[in-house]
């Protein structure tokens, strides 16, 4: 990965104020921190920041701080404030990093080809949208991919059969299921405690949508303001 560069300038003002001064200029306010660096108050050009992450790495994008006077330092985007209706960034966190220390970083997961199971009747189920990966910053991959064509009925794909750049890992079990081929829709894959993975348990404290045993429903609570019943007509004083 090649690092895009993009020119800071120190700041000294904080606060909603002098943000929104920056603002109006078309400049954005941006934080520089990390291992042994002091947090520093930056201002950047929103336009610089967003041309630099809309390439294919996206917010892993490797980034080189121009400091001017032949001042520059490492960093990925670690945080990103954006505006809810334009999507233009509003503040940027940098976390400073060097090409020998490893970072952490999500990269998406795309699963290409049709499955032979699938030919088959089966259903392919791709149990991750993103993958927690481990390495050098300049070798972290935009995405991985997977060709799930060879797979045929209850065959995967594992942690263990990814091909990644050397020196890049990924922080998940080697024999993790990341794709699956089961014969039906609601067959439950290996992996079924994998959050957001087909057949996952129940968030704890949602209600069971099945009937209870016997096939009538169980009773309703009570509303917790309903009124007792009144009494009958003809009930005795005491």
């Amino acid at each position: 990965m090649e690092a895009q560069t993009l020119k800071a300038e120190v700041r000294n003002g904080s606060g909603k104020g002098p943000a929104r001064q920056l603002r109006m200029r078309g400049l954005i306010p941006a934080v520089f921190y990390g291992p042994d660096k002091k947090p520093t108050n930056l201002t950047v050009s929103p336009v610089q920041v967003a041309a630099a992450l809309s390439g294919i790495f996206g917010r892993n994008q490797l980034v080189e701080l121009d400091f001017g006077d032949g001042k520059k330092e490492l960093a990925v985007v670690r945080d990103l404030a954006v505006d809810p209706m334009s999507r233009k960034p509003l503040h940027v966190d940098f976390y400073s990093v060097a090409l020998d220390r490893p970072v952490r970083a999500k990269v998406p997961f795309i699963a290409n080809g049709r499955a032979k199971g699938v030919a088959e009747g089966g259903v392919l189920h791709k149990i991750f949208r993103e993958l927690p990966v481990v390495g050098p910053p300049g070798a972290i991959p935009a995405d991985v991919t997977v060709d799930v064509t060879p797979l045929g009925m209850h065959q995967g794909i594992k942690v263990k059969d990814l091909t990644l750049p050397a020196g890049v890992s990924v922080a998940l079990p080697a024999e993790r299921n990341l794709v699956v081929v089961t014969t039906k829709e609601k067959e439950k894959p290996e992996d079924e405690g994998v959050p957001g993975a087909p057949g996952a348990a129940p968030a704890a404290g949602a209600a069971a949508a099945a009937p209870a045993a016997g096939g009538k429903a169980p009773a309703a609570a009570p509303a917790k303001d309903a009124k007792a019943a009144a009494p009958a007509k003809d009930a005795k004083k005491k």
